[in-house]
């Protein structure tokens, strides 16, 4: 017992240390364009997963096993919301994934969300949207609107499942990962799976999409070729749709998404296969997209977010990643669509699953954990 309690209070120590390392209610952080303290803005979420702000500043936050709680301004973190559908965890990676309100959620309350769920022929990504009750305590209405078929046999893994909405056309873009036992899915056109696709608010392909008329394509494709794209954000700066999937054994990517593109995954990648061997000895080929970064080792990306806040003037114009295996924050610098250097802040210090912009113009980091906590940077 004695033993246990000195390693708990030494753990403790540690962690405390490390905390104030990086800023942690503690002294400062520099980098290279700001300096900045770490503290904690809300706790007690199970593997936090997707974060989403509301109009009057209260963050929608989600649980990988399932819940979805609402996050005060002041941190307090609610009970869990009624009506969220049954999710399947099933795996390291399957759950209650994403969250983004509508862009006319102030009239509408009208929210969107993906998890994934058992059919009779396996586990799949599906996309849901709900209504939030006025009281902010329950869903209403929640309606599947989209599966990313064909459903997924054995293994369940790489979902992908990130959602944004279009700041000029308004559609709704998600990202769906591979599969992980079969990669050569992402490049079929008739499977939704490893794909970048872009839908109408009730679920149906959008008008002008690239394969809407092309035969045996599910035209709901915007483009494909992808592992397991799990950070999606539009530049605001260029318009562009950016996007960051991990890789196998190195190559992890940060891509530009075009219409009708062709990201190469799995004929072309920058790694090998989680057991050393090669997948493919192309890092190029015609008629597929080059990432505009790549990393190898792999950082495993998960959600990203462009800063066009003021309260840190010297990371305007960056795009941040929540990393998840080196662990920490990366910080690209950029020009237009070109990524011009590369910062790592807090790193190894705890993964990062998402990170996002407050309404307040400081970032929100929410972390991996079993005892999942949501960070604030000011």
């Amino acid at each position: 017992m004695r033993k246990r309690l000195v390693l708990a209070v030494v753990g403790t120590a540690l962690l405390v240390s490390s905390f104030k390392a990086w800023g942690f209610d503690g002294d400062p952080v520099r980098s290279d364009r700001a300096v900045f303290h770490v503290t904690t803005f809300a706790t007690g979420l199970e593997h936090p997963w997707g974060a989403a702000f509301l109009p009057d500043g209260r963050l929608l936050v989600t649980e990988r096993p399932g819940r979805m709680r609402v996050v005060d301004r002041d941190g307090r973190v609610s009970a869990p919301l009624g009506g969220v559908p049954p999710t399947e965890l099933g795996g390291w990676e399957g759950g209650l994934l994403d969250v983004a309100p509508a862009p006319d959620f102030a009239a509408t309350r009208e929210i969107y969300f993906c998890h994934t769920t058992l059919v009779p022929s396996g586990a799949l990504t599906r996309l849901a949207r709900a209504r939030l009750s006025s009281d902010a305590t329950a869903l209403e209405g929640a309606t599947p609107i989209l599966d990313v078929a064909p459903a997924q046999k054995g293994h369940r893994s790489h979902f992908g499942c990130r959602i944004v909405f279009g700041p000029r056309d308004g559609k709704v873009y998600l990202s769906t990962g591979d599969g992980l036992t079969d990669p050569r899915r992402a490049q079929r056109l008739d499977d939704l799976a490893g794909k970048v696709l872009r839908l109408e608010r009730d679920g149906r392909p959008a008008a002008g999409n690239p394969f809407l008329n092309h035969p045996g394509a599910r035209p709901e494709i915007w483009s494909y070729g992808h592992r397991n794209p799990q950070g999606l954000a539009f530049n605001p700066w260029t318009g562009s749709l950016w996007e960051a999937e991990l890789g196998p054994r190195g190559g992890d990517e940060v891509n530009v998404i075009r219409a009708g593109g062709n990201y190469g995954w799995p004929l072309v990648t920058h790694g090998l296969d989680l057991d050393g061997s090669i997948i493919s000895d192309l890092r190029s080929a015609p008629g597929m997209e080059d990432p505009l970064k790549v990393w190898t080792p792999v950082i495993s990306p998960s959600g990203i977010a462009f800063y066009d806040g003021d309260v840190f003037p010297g990371w305007r114009g960056s795009l941040f990643l929540a990393a998840l295996t080196m662990p920490g924050l990366v910080r690209l610098s950029l020009d237009g669509d070109r990524v011009t250097g590369e910062e790592r802040l807090l790193p190894n210090e705890v993964r990062m699953r998402h990170v996002i912009q407050g309404l307040d113009g400081r970032l929100y980091i929410l972390t991996d954990e079993t005892e999942g906590r949501i960070l604030r940077l000011r």
